[in-house]
């Protein structure tokens, strides 16, 4: 889901964000800078606003004149909105939604930056083994973890076989530009992708305008570009998995590199007497159900990183460890022991980008 547009009203906001969670199938985990201005250099300038149901930050690497700053949240205003009217799934004048409302089975041309996106989920379903799925959306609705309300039980295997009848990213064929579903009933969710995505097209555009070092953060996906104003990484911080606080648990120098963190230990579903948490699993139709609490992954482009985070929240603790090996990935992933502790499991990379404790 992407966003209309900044002129909604507190109720829209609301849904849509809830709407961003589930469709996304995991609640992103909270990430945040860690500012410590040269006084040499004077404070960084930064501006914020919103978008895609959440909100975007931009923080340059130094200060800058009113009128600079102006300029340049209303050219990041600019690329936002053309990413929204590409990608929305509120909108239904947006290109992807024309495409879900389609019933022709005919390849349908898409715009570059669309057909990136899609390509880039297509990869990395078929690289996680199914985890990351944009079709998935059905599925979720039924679970009730998006807009619908809940059901009193588990769902029977006879309904969740009926939907993914017409779920699965083996239903979508990119050639070229040109897409085709070979359902109608098909439908694409780049929620979990698009917020990556757009922070990479911001930063990307700030790069040419001259701001070399900037943070980009959009609803907890991030990516930066050079140093900060003291000449250092930027520094991001990754909250403790308690939904009882917002404590943070550790800190990442961030330079050059993005970052997506995604979490299941705040939003979940009481069914029969079971709790599920709001990670769906597209291989199997069902709530996963492992200790996996969260997972950070450093990427190159923040995208690719929004992907992953998605793809290894769904596998569990194990088999996203094997899928970061195989797939050369960066990340952090945090595991519910059987004793009530948390296990860390870092990757060298990783590990390598990690500060000294914020506590």
């Amino acid at each position: 889901m992407v966003s209309n547009g900044p002129a909604r009203d507190a109720a829209t906001v609301l849904r849509s964000r809830q709407r961003w969670i589930a469709i996304a199938i995991l609640l992103a985990a909270s990430a945040w800078l860690y500012l410590r201005p040269s006084a040499a250099r004077g404070a960084p300038a930064a501006f914020d606003g919103a978008t895609m149901g959440t909100t975007y930050r931009v923080l340059l690497g130094g200060p800058a004149e009113a009128a600079r700053i102006a300029v340049l949240q209303r050219g990041v205003d600019s690329l936002l909105a053309a990413v929204n009217a590409s990608m929305s799934t509120y909108d239904p004048q947006s290109e992807l939604s024309r495409f879900n409302t389609s019933v022709s089975l005919e390849p349908v041309p898409l715009s570059a930056p669309l057909a990136e996106v899609v390509r880039l989920s297509l990869q990395v379903h078929a690289a996680s083994g199914g985890r990351f799925d944009v079709t998935v959306g059905p599925l979720v609705d039924a679970w009730g973890f998006g807009p619908a309300a809940e059901p009193a039980a588990a769902l029977p295997e006879a309904l969740v076989d009926s939907l993914r009848v017409f779920v699965g990213s083996d239903k979508l064929e990119l050639a070229g530009t040109a897409l085709r579903k070979a359902d109608a009933r098909v439908r694409v969710d780049l929620s979990a992708v698009a917020k990556g995505y757009a922070v990479d097209v911001v930063s990307d555009w700030l790069s040419a305008q001259g701001e070399t070092s900037h943070l980009v953060e959009i609803g907890g996906e991030m990516r930066a570009r050079g140093l900060n104003a003291s000449g250092e990484p930027f520094r991001v911080g990754i909250e403790d998995p308690d939904p009882n606080s917002r404590r943070v648990r550790f800190a990442i120098a961030l330079s050059d590199r993005s970052l997506a963190s995604s979490g299941n230990y705040r939003n979940f579903v009481d069914l029969d007497g079971v709790r599920y948490a709001h990670t769906l699993d597209p291989v199997t139709g069902r709530p996963v159900q492992h200790m996996l609490l969260a997972a950070s992954v450093l990427h190159e482009r923040c995208a690719d990183a929004d992907a992953w985070a998605t793809a290894l929240m769904v596998a569990g603790p194990d088999s996203a460890w094997a899928l970061a090996q195989v797939n050369g990935l960066e990340v952090g992933l945090l595991v519910a022991t059987a004793s009530g502790q948390v296990e860390e499991r870092f990757t060298p990379g990783f590990r390598a980008s990690l500060l000294p404790s914020p506590r």
